[in-house]
């Protein structure tokens, strides 16, 4: 094997750009300690370098430089107010709180500034632990301080430069994950077909619809890598190929998502047959090639999807054989199944044309929604909303505030060694709701013994200065290739490089116990924390999250409508609905996940309950896709016109059902409307039917129509939500008879 090709491999690892840029701020650093010949230097360094890549955005060059002028300014403010503070504790304590309280609120205005103000939070404990280092405040103090900035300032000069020459790659990756989520996406949704009786549709459709999240995640952070890549450059070729590739991806998403027909039906129907076995391989072999697609993008290479074509013709030789057969109890069935079968050929177009989107010119509108503030009056706007006890973000401001000033009050009373370790575990720990922090503070416990045991190991084993800097320079990059997915490898990282840089300068034996006590307490604290100052419960809210579920579903639904009545157009406000419909699904998963961890008592829903619901939206959510797969202007003498005031009756209903969940009211029953909704839709189908009887009778026993048959299963899907806000409102159910015809 050529040793390029690992290489190329090695370059396409997201986490490999980002561990080389920190290798080589590490090592510059341990270069220049060495040539001044003070080894001690190299401390005040790494935990600068540490709190500048921890405080990273992902930006154009321009930006980034923007960002770490920002940065720095924090930085620098942050690291000189400490040293102010230092030496009066009260003072120290009440700037403690309320900078932490201000720079969490910060967070409110948008991802980068939470990462900035999450960065300088990091600065301000490393400031006090360097101080602390010599003693308290003297002469040198400063100079060690500047030291802090240098090394913050290095990486952030790298940075800048990395993302000069390789601007693109970042994009090209994120691209490749999304088409990754896309495959694996596909892959569960192709479990739906199985033709097999018993198993557990309801499972399937939540791993699906967690699935789901993943995929809007990736979606959603490729659009911000694309759009603050494309400010002043919007001409160029390279990034709106993949401003196309992104748009084909919501595409597949779409269809991907879209449900035609209840799958249970069409097993009972099928059973004996072999066309779902068909429908089932046609999405595996497609799941599959999105995943392809992933890796040929990051390698350049050729893109092949043969296996995916032969499914497809497959299926279709598998109908033919059905329609020849002429079952008169399938010919209802056949023509929805043709319409499944006509879905996954276009979703078998645009997985093909993603490769090369350059010869695609369905995208006439190509801007992107931007999220972040226009104007300072807008940031305050938007900081003024989130002060509130409403806000997730109030709370945890007020909580990590509270936290970290009973962890430096606690440092202040027993006056451990090394005792600001306690408030960096705290702020490490401490995150936003229960489940997280739970996650975190296991992991953080059991990281720091094993990074104890393995610091221990090599400062007994390798005495050397040199072996021990190389081991610290290893072990924090593999922290930072570690910290998003495998925190416990994370923590014991960062722990071997703490203990192996403090031994330069000291005895680093001396610091294993007070590190593991340390970490104890500050995990106690955060624990502690999120459990009784303003608990931020995912069950109180579930109610809240599932009417902003209907609430986005309902303009979708609205949107889809207007591209029937106005004409089919990609145009930014219908990719936003669809977006923000996805977007409010993925949280609605989140939140039912965070809250299937924490303590019974809590959660205030069972499982069932809220699992139920989630099925019913993500089905929901689906039938609304399958209906914006098939968008087009209808004319005035069209058939499905007549269906444009039904559509819009459906989203009024889905408005009221939002409405009365959102104020926790009983949701009114809607047997009867619902029931009005589908005679009507029945009607139509009849007398279109009527209309062509006369000399088209052949035709018109054989009429599909999309649009009438996604309106019905939309409709049958009222009752059962209706049933489901009940219970997540602790209200007197009404069940409906026609729950048990939800997908």
């Amino acid at each position: 094997m050529p040793i390029s090709l690992p290489l190329r491999r090695l370059w396409t690892l997201d986490k490999f750009a980002y561990s080389l840029r920190v290798f080589i701020a590490f090592s510059g650093a341990l270069l220049f300690s060495g040539f001044s010949g003070d080894v001690a230097l190299v401390i005040p360094l790494f935990l600068g370098i540490i709190a500048s890549a921890l405080s990273e955005t992902d930006d154009s060059w321009q930006g980034r430089l923007q960002a770490l002028v920002v940065t720095l300014a924090c930085f620098a403010s942050a690291s000189f107010v400490v040293q102010w503070l230092f030496p009066w504790p009260w003072l120290f304590a009440v700037g403690l709180a309320v900078s932490t309280f201000t720079l969490i609120m910060l967070g409110a205005i948008g991802q980068r500034y939470a990462t900035i103000a999450s960065g300088t939070l990091i600065l301000s404990i490393y400031s006090m632990i360097n101080i602390e280092q010599h003693g308290g405040v003297d002469e040198d103090v400063a100079a060690r301080q500047l030291l802090l900035l240098a090394g913050a300032a290095w990486y952030g000069v790298i940075s800048i430069l990395w993302c000069g020459f390789f601007s693109r790659q970042p994009v090209k990756q994120s691209m490749a994950r999304v088409y990754k989520a896309l495959g694996e996406f596909l892959i569960l949704k192709s479990a739906l077909f199985e033709p097999v009786r018993g198993v557990d549709l309801e499972a399937r459709r939540v791993a699906l619809a967690r699935q789901n999240g993943k995929v809007v995640d990736a979606l959603n952070q490729a659009k911000e890598m694309i759009f603050r890549r494309l400010e002043g450059q919007r001409g160029s070729r390279k990034l709106n190929r993949y401003l196309q590739i992104y748009f084909i991806a919501q595409d597949i998403h779409e269809r991907a998502s879209s449900t035609h027909y209840p799958y249970s039906a069409l097993t009972e129907a099928f059973f004996h047959h072999d066309v779902l076995f068909r429908c089932q391989r046609l999405l595996d072999q497609q799941g599959r090639a999105c995943r392809q697609l992933a890796k040929s993008l990051l390698l350049n290479r050729p893109f092949g999807h043969e296996q995916s074509e032969q499914a497809l013709a497959d299926l279709r030789a598998s109908i033919d054989n059905l329609s020849e057969r002429g079952k008169p109890e399938w010919r209802p069935l056949m023509h929805p199944l043709n319409a499944l079968a006509d879905n996954l050929t276009t979703l078998e177009a645009q997985i093909a044309s993603a490769h090369n989107p350059d010869t695609d010119d369905g995208h006439h509108d190509s801007s992107l929604y931007d999220r972040s503030p226009s104007s300072v009056l807008e940031a305050w706007k938007r900081i003024r909303l989130n002060l509130t006890l409403g806000s997730p973000t109030f709370r945890h401001a007020v909580r990590l505030s509270t936290a970290l000033l009973v962890g430096y009050g606690l440092l202040q009373w027993l006056d451990p060694e090394q005792g600001f370790w306690i408030l960096l575990t705290t702020l490490f720990v401490c995150r936003p709701n229960f489940a997280t922090t739970r996650r975190f503070l296991s992991q953080r416990i059991l990281g720091t013994v094993l990074g104890l045991i393995a610091g221990w190991a090599s400062i007994s084993l390798f005495p050397q200065a040199s072996i021990q800097s190389m081991i610290a320079v290893a072990a924090g990059v593999c922290f930072f290739a570690n910290r998003e997915r495998h925190y416990i490898i994370a923590t014991a990282s960062i722990t071997l490089l703490v203990l192996c840089s403090f031994n330069q300068v000291g005895d680093g034996f001396n610091l294993i116990w007070p590190r593991l006590f340390d970490t104890l307490i500050g995990s106690l604290i955060a624990g502690l924390a999120v459990f009784f100052i303003l608990p931020d419960w995912q069950g109180r809210k579930l109610y809240r999250e599932a009417a902003n579920v209907l609430t986005n579903h309902r303009r979708y639904l609205d949107e889809i409508v207007h591209q029937y009545e106005e004409g089919k157009q990609d145009d930014l406000a219908y990719r936003l609905a669809r977006r923000n419909a996805h977007n409010a699904d993925a949280a609605l998963s989140t939140l039912i996940t965070n809250m299937l961890h924490e303590p019974g008592h809590y959660r205030k829903q069972d499982a069932d309950s809220s699992l139920r619901f989630l099925v019913l939206s993500n089905t929901l959510l689906s039938h609304l896709s399958a209906l914006g797969a098939h968008r087009h202007r209808l004319a005035d003498d069209e058939d499905d016109a007549a269906l444009v005031p039904l559509a819009k009756r459906i989203s009024e209903l889905l408005e009221q059902l939002a409405e009365q969940l959102k104020k926790r009211q009983p949701v009114t029953p809607l047997a009867d409307q619902v029931n009005d909704l589908l005679a009507q839709l029945e009607q139509n189908a009849s007398d279109s039917l009527d209309k062509k009887s006369s000399n088209e009778n052949e035709k018109a026993m054989s009429l599909y129509r999309p649009i009438q048959s996604q309106l019905r299963l939309i409709a049958a899907q009222l009752g059962p939500l209706g049933d489901a806000a009940n219970r997540l409102t602790n209200a007197p159910v009404e069940h409906h008879r026609e729950a048990s015809t939800a997908a």
